[in-house]
C-alpha cells in the first residue's frame, strides 16, 4: 500500500502541475497559437469544470469499485489529454485538451483521502491531507521556474510530451501498486442527496468554495497576465514569482496540520488564514502596481487551506459514503474555481480596452467577494476536531 500511495501521490503532482502550468505558458502559446488570455482562460476553467463534473461519478466509483482502477483508467485519459495539448495547431485544442487532461486528474487526491479515512484514525486525516497536497505541490513548482528552464531545453511541445508520458506511466504505476480497501461493512446504503440534507456540511462546502478559487485562479493562470501586463516581465520574471508563490502553497499546506493541533481548532485557524487572503486581495485591487512578491506569496502560504476544510467536513461523514463525501466536498472547491477562471476570462475580456492594470483590479475584487461571501458563511459552522 505505501508504494500505492505514492502512486497517487505522483498522480497529484501532475495534477497540480496541470492545473498551473498556463501561467508560464501564456507568452509562447499566444506567440505560436494565438491564444489569448481569455482562450486560456477559458482552457484553465474548463480544466476545473471537466474536474469538478467529474467528482460524484469518482466519489460512487470509490465506494462501489475502488481507488485502483477507478484513477488508473482516468489518468489514461489524462494522457491522451496531454498528447493533444503537445499536438495542438490551435488554441481550441488547447480547450479540448484541458478537458480531458481534468477528468483524468479528477481521481488522485481524491482516491489518497479515501484510503486515509478507511485505514487511518479521523484525528490523523488532516495532517495526513495537508501533507499530500504539500509534496503535491512540487507539481505546482515545477510548473514555475522549472517549467520555463525545460521549455527553453525541449521546446513547449516537447516538454508537454515529456508530461503525456510521465501520466501514462503514473496510470501504470497506481494499477500495479494501488490495493482497494475492503468493503465498509455497515450494511447501509446511501447517496449524495443523504449528505446534502445534512445542515453541519453546508457551511463547509460554501467554505470550500471560496477558500481554493482565488490561490488557484492567480497562481494557475492569473499570476502571468497579471505580472506581464502590468509589469513587463517576461517568461523568466513570470517564472521566478511563481516559483516562490508556489513555494509558499507547499509551506502553508504542511503549516496548517500542525497549527490545528496548536490552537485547537479548525473553524478559528480555517476563518482566520483566509481572512488574510481577503485583506490581500483587496490590498491588491487598492494598490495594483505594489510589488507583487510580497502579496501574492502571502495568498499562497494563507490560502492553503483546503486539507483543513476537507478534514472539518470528514469528521461528519458517515463511514458508508466516504468516497462520495470527500469528492463532494472537493466539487464545491474544484467547480467553483472552474467557474472563477472562466467568470474572470470574461470580466478581464471586458475591462481590457482600459489601463493595463484595470482589468486585474477587478479580477481581485471577484475573488474578495467571494472569499468575503464564503467567510460569511462558516461562521455558522459547528467546530469539529477529531
Amino acid at each position: 500500500m505505501k508504494a500505492g500511495l505514492i502512486a497517487l501521490i505522483a498522480g497529484y503532482v501532475l495534477s497540480q502541475f496541470y492545473r498551473a502550468f498556463l501561467a508560464v505558458l501564456s507568452p509562447v502559446l499566444a506567440s505560436d497559437l494565438g491564444a489569448t488570455p481569455e482562450i486560456l482562460a477559458t482552457a484553465s476553467g474548463y480544466w476545473f469544470l471537466a474536474f469538478a463534473l467529474m467528482q460524484l461519478p469518482v466519489g460512487a466509483a470509490l465506494d462501489r469499485i475502488g481507488p485502483r482502477l477507478t484513477t488508473s483508467g482516468l489518468l489514461a485519459v489524462g494522457a491522451v489529454g496531454a498528447a493533444i495539448f503537445a499536438s495542438a495547431i490551435g488554441p481550441n485544442a488547447i480547450v479540448y485538451a484541458m478537458v480531458l487532461i481534468g477528468a483524468g486528474c479528477a481521481p488522485v487526491l481524491m482516491a489518497a483521502y479515501f484510503l486515509f479515512a478507511r485505514l487511518y484514525p479521523p484525528s490523523a486525516f488532516g495532517t495526513l491531507a495537508g501533507m499530500v497536497i504539500g509534496i503535491g505541490s512540487l507539481g505546482n513548482i515545477a510548473a514555475s521556474l522549472p517549467l520555463s528552464a525545460a521549455v527553453d531545453l525541449l521546446g513547449w511541445r516537447g516538454t508537454i510530451w515529456v508530461l503525456a508520458a510521465l501520466t501514462l506511466l503514473t496510470a501504470l504505476a497506481v494499477l500495479i501498486f494501488v490495493r482497494d480497501p475492503a468493503r465498509s461493512q455497515t450494511g447501509h446504503k446511501g447517496s449524495v442527496l443523504d449528505l446534502l440534507r445534512m445542515p453541519a456540511l453546508w457551511p463547509i462546502f460554501l467554505m470550500m468554495a471560496a477558500c481554493y478559487a482565488p490561490a488557484a485562479g492567480l497562481r494557475g493562470l492569473w499570476a502571468g497576465p497579471y505580472l506581464s501586463d502590468v509589469f513587463d516581465a517576461d517568461r523568466a520574471e513570470i517564472g521566478r514569482v511563481t516559483l516562490v508563490m508556489g513555494l509558499a502553497m507547499v509551506a502553508g499546506n504542511f503549516a496548517y496540520g500542525p497549527l490545528e493541533r496548536i490552537f485547537g481548532t479548525r473553524k478559528g485557524l480555517i476563518f482566520g488564514g483566509n481572512a488574510i487572503v481577503l485583506a490581500c486581495l483587496l490590498t491588491i485591487a487598492a494598490f495594483p502596481e505594489t510589488q507583487p512578491l510580497l502579496l501574492l506569496p502571502a495568498i499562497g502560504l494563507f490560502g492553503a487551506s483546503f486539507p483543513m476544510v476537507m478534514a472539518h467536513g470528514r469528521a461528519f461523514l458517515p463511514a458508508h459514503l466516504t468516497g462520495r463525501g470527500v469528492t463532494l466536498i472537493n466539487l464545491f472547491g474544484i467547480g467553483t474555481t472552474g467557474v472563477m477562471q472562466y467568470a474572470t476570462g470574461h470580466l478581464h475580456a471586458a475591462l481590457t480596452p482600459a489601463p493595463p492594470n484595470v482589468p486585474y483590479i477587478g479580477i481581485m475584487l471577484a475573488y474578495a467577494g467571494l472569499v468575503a461571501l464564503g467567510l460569511t458563511a462558516y461562521l455558522w459552522s459547528k467546530d469539529r476536531t477529531d
